[in-house]
């Protein structure tokens, strides 16, 4: 940690200083935005209170002088990827500055004031963008109340599969149809075949869930047929964002035997907008998984002291929903679950230095996602499929409607925020998506 994580930095931004306040001067997150709103040419910016600083106005007024090559031209130009791949070497001096720049009180700064003023946008003003071009998406299973709640349905004797305590689990995602939070999310049509049936059926699902989870963009990649090591993983990673990874779980149920998830998870994977950088939560580490008695220990290349003891964030989740009656009623979202990363088995680290260890290169804004992130208790299952038991327990709505899986204008919101005493409580923003009715072909 260092001088941009003191709780009592102030900014001359009024609204970062507003209790409950997402994006205060201690957190400063990444995005990628358009002004006027659909303007082809995207800029980088971050957030501060309820404005955008943008980065290349800051470029061109010379507020960005004297920082590690590269890094005042990648902020000029039109995704993150440039500056992720630079590393926290660049864009931890880069995070500095712009806490410099606006801070209440900084007398060597306080001149640049109005320059920096001219360079701030309302956020109400702009069109949020994809954050970075996503070359590549892997999505893992790193909860183990997720792994066994959903292999209890299907295994009541053998929940979880012995692989699981061994290996970090996950597939490769299509990286073509992650969309930024806000987008629609059109109901899928797949084959499914009910439960009796003779043969699959082509039609829209009807199982259609959410998954909460959070998902980390990387930095710096690693060359082709050279693993990362666990201790140097984290400085492979950018930062976090929330991320939704929209589920036909009957589509699923048919087509993933005997390879895995395909067309029922393809269609569709939300994202936030804001990048929280890993240097902002670094006050907000937790220990990794504990592993009990009878538990094997990680192999040697998954086992790292410093991971053990501060591997895990305490970062927590929520999951909310709105359908169209309630919306239109003036009803708030109903919260379905709030879970933690502080209960995945997983490390994101481990995450990566499996993710690597074969010889796989990742690059700058690949997307590596947690998988869902549900917790020991019924109000932090993070699914509907968890929530419901499969649909066999509806949820009771404020508007007396029931749900067991999503239907047609249902919205869907994950929130999450870090909170932590002596520390100022930072959030990510919001992952968004309503449901809209399938096209069929």
């Amino acid at each position: 940690m260092n001088e941009t994580h003191d709780s009592l930095l102030r900014s001359w931004v009024a609204s970062a200083n507003e209790p409950g306040a997402e994006f205060p001067i201690q957190n400063l997150p990444f995005g990628v935005f358009s002004v006027p709103r659909g303007s082809p040419l995207p800029r980088i910016g971050v957030a501060i209170g309820s404005s955008i600083l943008d980065l290349a106005l800051c470029a061109r007024r010379q507020l960005l002088e004297q920082l590690p090559d590269g890094v005042k031209e990648a902020c000029t130009t039109r995704t993150l990827n440039r500056l992720m791949a630079l590393g926290p070497g660049a864009s931890s001096p880069l995070r500095r500055r712009l806490s410099q720049l606006l801070r209440e009180g900084e007398p060597d700064y306080a001149w640049l004031r109005p320059a920096t003023e001219a360079c701030l946008i309302p956020m109400a003003d702009v069109e949020m963008r994809l954050p970075a071009e996503i070359g590549d998406y892997t999505d893992f299973y790193a909860s183990i109340h997720h792994a066994t709640n959903l292999g209890r349905m299907f295994r009541p004797d053998n929940p979880l599969l012995p692989n699981y305590r061994y290996v970090p689990i996950g597939y490769h995602g299509r990286a073509s149809s992650i969309v930024v939070s806000g987008a629609a999310v059109r109901r899928p049509v797949g084959q499914t075949k009910p439960e009796g049936a003779a043969a699959p059926e082509f039609v829209p699902s009807r199982r259609l869930d959410f998954e909460l989870e959070a998902g980390f963009l990387m930095g710096p990649g690693n060359a082709l047929g050279e693993p990362i090591p666990i201790d140097s993983a984290e400085s492979h990673v950018f930062g976090m964002c929330l991320l939704n990874d929209w589920s036909a779980r009957d589509i699923q149920t048919w087509e993933y035997q005997p390879l895995g998830p395909f067309l029922s998870k393809s269609f569709a994977t939300s994202i936030s907008p804001w990048i929280v950088t890993m240097e902002a939560l670094a006050p907000f580490r937790a220990a990794g998984a504990a592993r009990h008695a009878g538990e094997p220990d990680p192999l040697p290349y998954l086992a790292s002291r410093a991971d053990r003891e501060a591997g895990g964030l305490d970062v927590t989740l929520e999951g909310l929903l709105a359908t169209a009656a309630m919306r239109e009623r003036g009803i708030p979202p109903v919260r379905l679950c709030r879970s933690s990363l502080k209960d995945l088995y997983w490390t994101i680290s481990q995450l990566v230095a499996h993710h690597t260890s074969n010889g796989c290169n990742l690059r700058a804004g690949d997307l590596l996602a947690t998988g869902t992130v549900s917790g020991p208790t019924q109000d932090a299952l993070g699914s509907l499929i968890e929530l419901t038991e499969r649909g066999a327990h509806p949820l009771e709505l404020p508007t007396g409607e029931r749900r067991t899986y999503l239907e047609d204008g249902d919205e869907v919101t994950i929130t999450a925020h870090c909170a932590r005493n002596g520390f100022a409580r930072i959030g990510f923003g919001t992952c968004r998506g309503i449901v809209l009715p399938a096209r069929h072909l």
